[in-house]
């Protein structure tokens, strides 16, 4: 919360305008609508003394706060959903965000977001851009396998494998328009997956050089996490430090279990699944390797050789916690749905220890 002296600032950032609400205490200082160029908005913010200002996270994202704070001008980027306002209320416009927004930041109501380095959100871009091309993979795939399914061609094999690939091209149709049509979804399936070859080596590349280097090789160390899901993680978590305890962390990516209570009745529900999804979806789909039991496979023997001992400790302990839960919870005959969840949420643990360099517990 500020000083009732200080002079605080709402923005609402569009692409091509700005609109500034500047208030002292309860009082409004000034209010106008600026072009969204940070020089100028920086302008605007001097004009009327503004020490600090916010504007919600968006499509325009933080180059404007960056630029502010580089010139000594604090502004927080806020998540929209932790913004408050009145049930309801379903007139929305520029000037009404903006003084919500400045009423709010002048009361110490709203909770800034994490602003990411440039360089890691870069990397993030880099990590998304691929996430993008898997899901239009997964779309060329399923129009491809209908059209085929609509005349009466069934594909061998439950994957896309080789033999797949060999066998699609060896369909031939009599009739001309439907071999170009044939042709045209097998070039968009081919040409997706090698636009998913390039990303995931500029990713590779990624891995083992820049500032995220080290911290990719150490998560690399822990089971189910290789070169993709260590590298997205880093990006989009970037700063591990910001979680002071694993269960900060937990709760972040939204794995921890929803909670309704009232006098003495506690009542545990589903999981959040509040804040990154990208993450949870990592951790999630890294869990499902916990299910067997741990071998010393060469593949994570070479992922763990010249890595400090602690963190190939650490990942030995967390690969052996892991499975034996598993183990537990599947004799409870729990759901693997269920399972893989609880074996998220703690993995998310270790990699946030992983993360931040944690000491051993004795009990872990």
């Amino acid at each position: 919360m500020f000083d009732a002296s200080a002079v605080v600032a709402g923005l609402d950032v569009h692409k091509t305008s700005t609109r500034v609400v500047a208030v002292q205490g309860d009082r409004l200082v000034w209010e106008g609508t600026v072009a969204s160029d940070p020089p100028l908005v920086e302008a605007a913010l001097r004009r009327v003394g503004v020490i600090a200002c916010c504007y919600e996270a968006g499509p325009t994202g933080f180059g404007l706060a960056r630029h502010l704070s580089a010139v000594g001008i604090r502004c927080d980027v806020v998540a929209p959903g932790l913004v408050w306002r009145r049930p309801g209320d379903r007139v929305k416009t520029d000037p009404r965000d903006a003084r919500r927004l400045a009423s709010q930041f002048a009361g110490g109501m709203l909770e800034a977001i994490f602003v990411p380095p440039v360089a890691t959100e870069a990397l993030r871009d880099l990590v998304r851009a691929r996430e993008d091309a898997r899901h239009d993979r997964m779309r060329a795939r399923a129009r491809l396998g209908k059209f085929l399914l609509r005349h009466g061609r069934l594909m061998p094999t439950q994957s896309w494998s080789v033999e797949r690939r060999a066998w699609i091209g060896q369909q031939r149709f009599d009739e001309a328009t439907a071999q170009a049509a044939l042709d045209d979804y097998v070039c968009a399936v081919d040409l997706v997956d090698r636009r998913i070859e390039l990303l995931e080596h500029h990713l590779a590349d990624a891995a083992t050089e820049g500032p995220n280097a080290e911290l990719v090789a150490r998560l690399r160390c822990l089971r189910g996490v290789d070169t993709l899901t260590a590298v997205g993680l880093a990006a989009e978590i970037g700063d591990f430090e910001r979680f002071p305890t694993a269960e900060r962390f937990m709760s972040f990516v939204g794995l921890v279990p929803s909670e309704h209570s009232s006098g003495e009745q506690r009542t545990l529900g589903s999981i959040t699944k509040a804040g990154n999804q990208h993450v949870r979806r990592l951790l999630v789909e890294a869990s499902w390797n916990h299910r067997r039991r741990p071998a010393a496979s060469y593949t994570i023997q070479r992922r763990r050789r010249d890595q400090h001992p602690l963190a190939v400790e650490r990942a030995m302990r967390a690969e052996q916690r892991l499975h034996r839960r598993w183990v537990r919870m599947r004799g409870r005959g729990k759901d693997e749905r269920t399972i893989v969840v609880a074996i998220a949420r703690e993995l998310a643990g270790f990699v946030w220890a992983t993360a931040t360099d944690q000491p051993l517990s004795p009990t872990t």
